[in-house]
């Protein structure tokens, strides 16, 4: 199952652009048996991921907030 889950995420990302929530991705990562210098190296960059997800929601709110305080085009 969770490779399932692991191959849609990449097909929503190829074909919508859709990145997993980072508790998604998580979730994913913990039902992996992976070695543990693997382990090291996927929490690093699920580390960078999380942050770069953080940023991204900020910059997406902020853009949709000045949108939404616009007047639409007649």
């Amino acid at each position: 199952m969770p490779r399932e889950e692991v191959q849609t995420a990449l097909e929503e990302l190829r074909e919508e652009a859709v990145l997993p929530h980072p508790v998604r991705m998580r979730d994913m990562i913990l039902r992996c048996k992976l070695d543990p210098a693997l382990a090291v190296e996927v929490n690093r960059e699920f580390q960078e991921y999380l942050a770069q997800f953080g940023q991204a929601q900020k910059t997406a709110s902020q853009l949709l907030e000045r949108i939404a305080a616009s007047e639409r085009k007649s």
